[in-house]
């Protein structure tokens, strides 16, 4: 299987493995587009939507507008948006983008316990002393964008701080990313689900350089 084809099944795998288990409130399976010079690009209906995500706005504004365009993979039942999209050119990976947007409602949801599972699955994500704040891996290959350091190929971006790039040591595989999501932000659902969570081979060879590889940084399970 093509390396896009590949995650194109593990996005589509995921999202209905999240269905199946009640932690997807709404969702959109993948889409594979091809442009010029068979570029090919793995993401989700009204991705277009996306760009007032990079724009210099308030976060609750961001996220209302993704929300209301349905600009996402995933709705965790908390309001919480995931979104996956890959290009691939020439058959390599070129670009990712994975981001994770906590909904800045969840005042909603503090007085309506029954949106959530009786477990108390999101008792960390609604807790009144979480501020939440959009996490995002991004990769770029393109080397008028790469800067060593300041500006890794794979690079974990916490916040809406401009400058935050944590050096990444390769590409997430979607698999890698939701493990990261539910194992950090929704424990308890984690330990209830992450046996049946599709489990996948496939992976992305290391980016990392030596100068990246001696600051803090983020290995990817090999």
């Amino acid at each position: 299987m093509t390396k896009h084809g590949a995650v194109k099944a593990q996005v589509d795998s995921i999202i209905a493995y999240l269905v199946e288990v009640g932690l997807a409130g709404d969702q959109n399976f993948a889409v594979q587009r091809t442009g010029a010079g068979g570029m090919v690009e793995i993401t989700f209906p009204h991705a277009e939507h996306m760009s007032v995500a990079l724009r210099d706005r308030a976060y609750q504004e961001i996220y209302d507008h993704l929300e209301h365009e349905r600009a996402y993979s995933v709705k965790l039942p908390d309001g919480a948006l995931i979104q996956m999209m890959y290009i691939f050119a020439g058959g390599n990976i070129e670009r990712h983008r994975l981001a994770f947007y906590p909904s800045p409602h969840l005042e909603e949801f503090q007085g309506n316990p029954d949106i959530y599972m009786e477990d108390a699955i999101y008792a960390d994500i609604v807790a009144k002393n979480i501020v939440p704040f959009p996490v995002r891996f991004d990769y770029d290959s393109r080397d008028d964008v790469y800067i060593e350091i300041d500006h890794a190929r794979s690079h974990l971006t916490l916040g809406q701080y401009e400058n935050c790039r944590i050096p990444v040591t390769a590409p997430l595989m979607p698999f890698w990313f939701i493990d990261f999501i539910l194992r950090n932000f929704y424990n308890t659902a984690y330990r209830r689900y992450a046996d049946d969570l599709p489990k996948f081979a496939d992976m992305f060879a290391e980016c990392i350089s030596a100068s990246e590889r001696s600051v803090v940084h983020v290995q990817i399970p090999k």
